[in-house]
């Protein structure tokens, strides 16, 4: 890489984290929040507090050493048993007592002012912390389907959960270590300055300086092997979340040793970058110790020549010694901090990016709520296509009349289900207009066309909580009494209750203690617990048994009853009392009809039905010779 281009790539990296710190300034002081911008003010004050205070105690210290190491002077002692006497008490009475307290009361105001501060600023810098990850929590629900569907979720939970702690560190550390140190470190040159002369104050200026400027450029070249650490583990982290929520699968195929050498591969290659990063900070610690001796000795040595030619008291040297240990212990500690607070940045930055994703479908400026007046839906002239080059929906017209059925089906592929994900909103139409009550949904507010609509999905996914929990999601406010005649309605109360734990007991991740048709039925329990004016049945009942699919179908029949119900279907024979049947090929609509009319058509709806019907002979058949 050539000079200029290094000095751009620093430039701009530069920049990322100053706009990373300007991202953060209106969590610190936020708007309508009186009292914590009070808290800030006097958390500063007190901050202020402090470092005065405590670049006073090495002046109390000063004035005690001058005061005991001067000649003591005791008239009419000539020595003896009882001239030592007399010489201890006067020693006695010479003792600074009041610099002594002052110097003890120096100590205690910094360390109180300091916590004091800490205590002030917690508030703050709690609040800050939650809103920062309660923004980022909120922009990912607002981001689109196409963007969850792409994420890896064990990369992306390590991005905000290390983004949290960055901000945490920096709040802690930059505002009440670097910046305080900065400012004693100067009040402490100036003292120098006033006290002696103007080159103590500039060798420690320059120590400081040079220290601090090393500290930047051994750490942006360290930085690198940081970088490859934390890709590396959320690589590896990634790899096992998937593996694990997949481990029916794993156990399936006998993968379990490529499992865990796909886990090695990224863990050996987090080893080797953990490794240079342990020995680059070990190179860079012994410099800093290095450029802290150096500034140490020739301090000291210009000290001592003043003690030495009488310009100087045995306190002032004390002093400067004194200053000097005094900054010594954060300047070490600022290295640290500093490598703390620039990965930190970097963490930020990777967490603010994911805010800057734009959110693919979003309500229009003022979009009004949706109006329902029946809950009559329309298809008209839609067109979609997940990616431009491979169109799924083709000019696909249809409509539901409020309180009618109509049932989608088709084969895999035809861009059944990707009509529920349009009528939801999970993306927008490339073509045509889907309205609901002759409103276009994309032009009301996404929650309240939500609300309207509830949905029976194919692939139930449940929450690790407990089975009341998950059916409560329906409708949160709902009461027990509610949640349990949902339960009946979907034909799965009588099951719960015979469970040990009832309704408290847990369905564990992703549902995965329940079976394919238990699950289907809380998913039921939950969209009847909503009670929306639209159903949308995506194969709502393709995991279950054909007796219990009956006894579903006939709860279902009963929900949707006098209520605009569209339903996605494999088994024809749960859509044959329809108002209206589509059939899709290749993402458009080659037959509609009644089931009836659609027979009589002997088309691909014919052609299917037989196939289906051939299909549950031969299972009944084999069931009748197994019996």
């Amino acid at each position: 890489m050539s000079n200029a281009s290094h000095y751009d790539t620093k430039n701009a990296r530069g920049g990322r984290q100053v706009k990373t710190l300007v991202t953060l300034l209106p969590y610190l002081w936020p708007e309508n929040a009186f009292s914590l911008r009070v808290r800030v003010v006097i958390a500063l004050t007190l901050l202020a507090g402090s470092k005065f205070a405590n670049v006073y105690v090495p002046l109390f210290y000063r004035d005690i050493v001058d005061s005991l190491s001067g000649p003591i002077v005791i008239s009419g002692v000539t020595g003896g048993a009882a001239g030592g006497a007399i010489a201890g008490a006067t020693l006695a009475a010479a003792v600074p007592v009041g610099l002594l307290l002052a110097y003890g009361g120096a100590r205690v105001l910094a360390v109180a002012f300091a916590e004091l501060r800490e205590a002030v600023f917690a508030g703050v810098a709690q609040r800050a912390i939650r809103m920062a990850a309660l923004r980022t929590f909120k922009h990912l629900h607002r981001l689109s389907l196409r963007f969850h569907m792409n994420r890896q979720t064990g990369g992306l939970s390590r991005v905000i959960e290390r983004g949290v702690k960055g901000i945490e560190f920096v709040l802690s550390f930059m505002m009440f270590s670097i910046l305080p140190t900065i400012f004693e470190i100067l009040l402490v040159c100036g003292i120098l300055w006033n006290l002696f002369n103007f080159w103590y104050a500039l060798v420690t200026f320059v120590t400081i300086a040079f220290y601090i400027g090393f500290t930047l450029v051994v750490t942006e070249w360290r930085l690198k092997y940081r970088r490859a650490m934390n890709d590396r583990d959320a690589e590896a982290n990634t790899k096992a979340i998937d593996s694990l929520l997949n481990y029916e699968t794993v156990k399936y195929f006998g993968n379990e040793a490529h499992e865990a050498a796909r886990f090695d591969v990224a863990m050996e290659a987090y080893e080797a970058a953990s490794v240079k990063s342990t020995v680059s900070l070990s190179y860079l610690n012994v410099g800093q110790g290095a450029v802290i001796a150096v500034g140490l000795i020739i301090v000291m040595w210009m000290a001592g020549q003043g003690v030495v030619d009488g310009s100087m008291t045995m306190g002032d040297f004390v002093l400067v010694n004194t200053y000097l240990i005094q900054l010594y212990l954060p300047l070490n500690f600022l290295g640290f901090v500093y490598r703390q607070i620039r990965q930190s940045l970097t963490d930020m930055e990777a967490m603010f990016k994911v805010l800057e994703i734009e959110t693919e479908v979003s309500d229009e400026p003022d979009a009004p709520e949706l109006v329902l007046k029946g809950g009559t839906l329309e298809f008209d002239h839609v067109d979609f296509g997940y990616d431009s080059r491979r169109p799924i929906l083709r000019d696909v017209s249809f409509c539901v009349p409020a309180g009618k059925t109509v049932a989608i089906v088709g084969p895999s592929g035809a861009g059944k289900s990707t009509i529920s994900r349009l009528l939801f909103r999970f993306y927008d139409v490339n073509k045509g207009e889907i309205r609901i009550d002759g409103q276009n949904i994309a032009s009301v507010t996404q929650n309240s066309l939500r609300a309207a609509i509830g949905v029976v999905p194919q692939d139930t996914v449940l929450f690790n909580d407990s089975i009341y929990y998950n059916i409560l999601y329906g409708r949160t406010d709902a009461t027990r009494d509610e949640v349990e005649a949902a339960a009946r309605l979907a034909r799965i109360h009588d099951f719960v209750s015979s469970l040990p734990d009832g309704y408290k007991s847990n369905v564990g991740e992703r549902g995965l203690k329940l079976s394919g048709g238990e699950k289907q039925r809380v998913a039921i329990a939950r969209t009847i617990l909503k009670s929306p004016a639209i159903l949308l049945f995506d194969e709502a009942t393709s995991a279950l048994d054909t007796h219990t699919e009956k006894e579903i179908q006939e709860s279902l029949r009963e929900v949707s009853s006098n209520r605009t119900t569209l339903v996605i279907a494999h088994r024809l024979s749960t859509i044959i009392d329809a108002d209206e049947i589509l059939v899709f090929e290749d993402g458009a609509i080659v037959e509609r009809g009644r089931h009836a009319a659609l027979l009589k058509q002997n088309g691909s709806y014919a052609a299917m039905w037989r196939k289906q019907q051939e299909s549950a002979l031969q299972e009944m058949a084999t069931a009748v010779t197994e019996e």
